[in-house]
């Protein structure tokens, strides 16, 4: 533990189960998946009120004023509390772990929740009507795909931005394909071990991860069609699922965890955060990772675990290669092309993870990181209490 009485550490953490894209939380308000993570997370709070709410929700649209603030009081926290809704597509609940240590170190805030939540099942359709022309028929947007999966930089798809990367750097189908098989078998293992039903909180509609396909296969994989662009190597197989899902954590400072008897799991040592200098995914985490590295003068032989969001696979494997990891350490409870990619819920899953991972095998230093749309990275560095 730190000497340092306002060093911030989370204490608790939940999410909820990931559901398929259209599947068993279709129904489910994005608000009430948020609101579900966040009463989770309060069960590890004792008695402590949270200063501040800070969750990320990218598909906002019909969600209503902050909507970070309504799931913050559908999960029990008071209407005293403020709050902020965050949205730098999908670093953006990692940043909010991120953002929350940084005030709790200056004294602004001793604890906040954090986290993110969204439904892409729910993800609404838009109109134009107000500037529409009085004749004619106007066409709907898919604002999942506008606000969640396209590039507004590149104005692109990052589908076929992938494909590119994969190619640039050389990082061929069948490494993808084996890379998501092996996230399937992980991310099954930890369910059956009961390692993930530790972070869940259950919901009646859903209690396990949705999307684990226990006989993904090579065989299977490879009987795939390229997804995004004719001789393409990202396919439905090798890419993460669209899904619904919320998560949150209490941080505080460390002395308020002491004061109120609450054992700390980790503590937010530095975050980090790059962009450009074009709007690829691929390397931005391994960037992100490295400037965070360089900060706190450290080397990747210091961290014990990996977490790196699996956007593509080829994001996974290009980062591990670039930062010359061994994927053993890396996503060793699966990830995203299993688990699912619930947008802003994500980068705080993968924290979590990590935190609790961490504790099982005491492993003193672990990095989570992760791309994010527009060629942005995140990364947070957390040390084991």
């Amino acid at each position: 533990m730190s000497n340092d009485p306002r060093t911030p550490v989370l204490v608790s953490a939940a999410r909820t189960a990931v559901g398929k894209f259209n599947g068993a939380l279709k129904n489910i308000d994005p608000l009430d998946l948020g609101g579900v993570a966040v009463a989770g997370a309060m069960d590890g709070a004792g008695d402590v009120i949270p200063d501040h709410v800070i969750m990320a929700n990218i598909i906002q649209a019909g969600n209503g004023q902050n909507p970070a603030r309504s799931a913050g009081l559908r999960g029990g926290v008071p209407t005293t509390v403020p709050a902020i809704t965050l949205n730098n597509v999908c670093l953006a609940s990692m940043f909010a772990a991120g953002m929350a240590a940084t005030m709790i170190r200056a004294g602004e805030m001793d604890s906040a929740i954090v986290g993110g939540f969204d439904s892409m099942s729910r993800a609404p359709h838009a109109l134009q009507i107000r500037q529409a022309s009085p004749v004619g028929t106007e066409p709907a947007v898919d604002l999942l795909t506008k606000d969640g999966l396209w590039c507004a930089v590149a104005d692109s798809g990052m589908g076929p931005i992938s494909d590119q990367a994969n190619a640039d750097l050389r990082i061929s189908r069948a490494d993808q394909d084996e890379f998501s098989v092996e996230t399937h078998r992980r991310a099954h293992a930890a369910t059956e071990a009961g390692r993930l039903a530790e972070e869940i909180a259950p919901m009646p509609e859903l209690s396990a991860d949705e999307g684990i396909r226990p006989d993904s296969s090579m065989e299977r994989l490879q009987r795939l069609k390229p997804a995004f662009t004719t001789n393409g190597t990202v396919t439905a197989g090798n890419a993460s699922q669209m899904s619904d899902a919320g998560s949150a954590g209490l941080m505080m400072t460390e002395e308020l965890a002491n004061s109120h008897g609450l054992v700390p799991m980790v503590e937010i040592v530095a975050t980090s955060t790059v962009a450009g200098p074009d709007a690829t995914l691929h390397l931005k985490p391994a960037a992100a990772a490295s400037k965070l590295l360089e900060k706190v003068g450290m080397s990747t032989s210091d961290i014990g675990l990996w977490e790196i969001n699996e956007a593509f696979a080829g994001v996974a494997l290009a980062t591990a290669r670039d930062l010359n990891l061994d994927l053993y350490i890396v996503n060793v409870n699966g990830g995203a092309i299993a688990i699912g990619h619930p947008l802003g819920a994500s980068g705080f899953r993968i924290t979590m993870s990590l935190a609790r991972e961490m504790r099982r095998r005491g492993i003193d230093h672990g990095i989570a990181t992760m791309c994010g749309g527009g060629g942005q990275g995140q990364a947070i560095l957390l040390r084991l209490c």
